[in-house]
This record gives structure tokens, C-alpha cells and sequence, in this order.
């Protein structure tokens, strides 16, 4: 296989998002559409805080392995969006917000109190992904920010039409992420464009992509085990109210 160029390499990427990333999942999909109902919508935030409090461990890890100045400066900027620069704010804050909005206390959601095994396994391996892997990998990971502006946009919409316990407030998390994911991306797509020098290189990327779409996948799957139709929630994992 020849060494693809910069825009048939962008198309293989947006490719793997178009069969793969998790919007296309069925519990997103009646997420974004009013079909869940709240206890399913709980489920869905308190675990999910558990993959947003990893993103700055994941992203602080890799800065530490980057030799590009510019690159590691650029990267830096996403550990203030999720962290703040003082108590009170960043993405974090507004998700745990998010969370007391529908019921949980900030204590329990940060002790990840009732998150499903699954989700831990799935965040853990992640983490291990971008400490583990070759930079190249670890920066390709991050790829499924592609995806997810116009994806955000949807899901804020849906939730406000259909669902009476949510609010422009209590979704305030959503706000910024379609701008700083578009930002973010620029830099990782980059380096990866212009470090993926052959065709075993590129392949990896696109692996690395698949990867974390999985993870993203498998964090819905277990939602979707533990409160669709089967409801087979796991000992110790958030029960809704009947």
C-alpha cells in the first residue's frame, strides 16, 4: 500500500468516524431523541463524569511526553478548558454540575460512586492507551474531536426539547466544547498529517482513531445492558428511582 496524501489520509479518518463514533450508537441515539427516560439520563451523566475527570490525567500524560514545544503549549490549553484556572470553573465543574442538577451529590459523582464496572475498564484503558502507546497513537486518539462538534450541537438541542429536568444551565458544559474541540483538533490532526510519514504509520492512526471510538462504544453498550429494556444493573451501580 502507497503512502496516502494529506487530504486521502483526512478521508480515511473522517471515514472511520462516519461507520464508528458513538453518536451512531442506539442509546445515543434515543438519548438525543427524548427516548430515554430520566433514570436512563442519570446513568448517562454520572457515568460519563467518569471518562470527563480522566481527559486532563490523559492529556497531562501525554504532555509530558512531547518534545515540540509548540505542540506541548497548544496541548496545554486543553488542561485549563477541562480543569479551569481556579476553583469553580472548567468543563469538570460544569459536568459535576450537570450531575447535581439530576439528583446526585458532588461528593459521590466525584468518588464515582454507582459508575458501572464497564465504564472504569474503558476509561482505565484509555488511559493506558495514550500512556503506553507510540505519540503518534497517543496523539491520533484524540481524533474523534473531528466528530464531535456537530454532534454536541445535536444532542443539546434534542435534550432541551425533550426533557423537562435539563436546561441551557445544567448543559452549560456544551457551550464551549464545538469551538475548543474545533481548536484542538487543528494541532492533533497536524502533527499526525505531518508525523505519519509511511503506510504502517498511517495504518496506526487509523487504528489508534478505531480505538477510541471503541472505548466510546463500549462506555454506551454497558448503559444500555445495565438501563435499556434488560435493566441487568451490576451490584454497586446507580439504580433509578421506580
Amino acid at each position: 500500500m502507497s503512502l496516502l496524501s494529506p487530504e486521502a489520509f483526512l478521508a480515511r479518518l473522517r471515514a472511520v468516524g462516519a461507520a464508528r463514533y458513538h453518536d451512531r450508537h442506539p442509546f445515543h441515539q434515543r438519548l438525543h431523541s427524548g427516548a430515554c427516560s430520566k433514570g436512563e439520563v442519570q446513568a448517562w451523566a454520572l457515568n460519563r463524569y467518569a471518562y470527563q475527570a480522566a481527559i486532563p490525567r490523559k492529556d497531562a500524560s501525554l504532555i509530558a511526553r512531547l518534545d515540540d514545544v509548540a505542540l506541548r503549549r497548544a496541548w496545554r490549553q486543553r488542561l485549563v478548558d477541562h480543569d479551569g484556572a481556579a476553583d469553580g470553573e472548567g468543563g469538570i465543574e460544569r459536568w459535576l454540575r450537570l450531575c447535581e442538577s439530576l439528583g446526585f451529590e458532588r461528593q459521590d459523582v466525584i468518588a464515582y460512586k454507582g459508575v458501572l464496572p464497564a465504564t472504569r475498564f474503558a476509561v482505565g484503558a484509555y488511559l493506558d492507551f495514550v500512556r503506553a502507546r507510540p505519540l503518534l497513537e497517543a496523539v491520533a486518539s484524540s481524533l474523534t474531536e473531528l466528530f464531535s462538534p456537530q454532534v454536541i450541537k445535536a444532542r443539546v438541542a434534542g435534550m432541551l426539547a425533550h426533557y423537562d429536568f435539563v436546561s441551557e444551565d445544567s448543559l452549560s458544559y456544551f457551550t464551549a466544547r464545538p469551538e475548543q474541540a474545533s481548536r484542538d483538533v487543528e494541532s492533533a490532526l497536524a502533527y499526525v498529517i505531518a508525523n505519519a510519514r509511511t503506510p504502517a504509520d498511517q495504518d496506526a492512526v487509523i487504528a489508534a482513531l478505531e480505538f477510541k471510538c471503541d472505548v466510546l462504544w463500549a462506555m454506551l453498550d454497558a448503559l444500555d445492558h445495565a438501563y435499556g429494556e434488560t435493566g441487568h444493573v451490576p451490584p454497586g451501580a446507580f439504580e433509578p428511582a421506580r
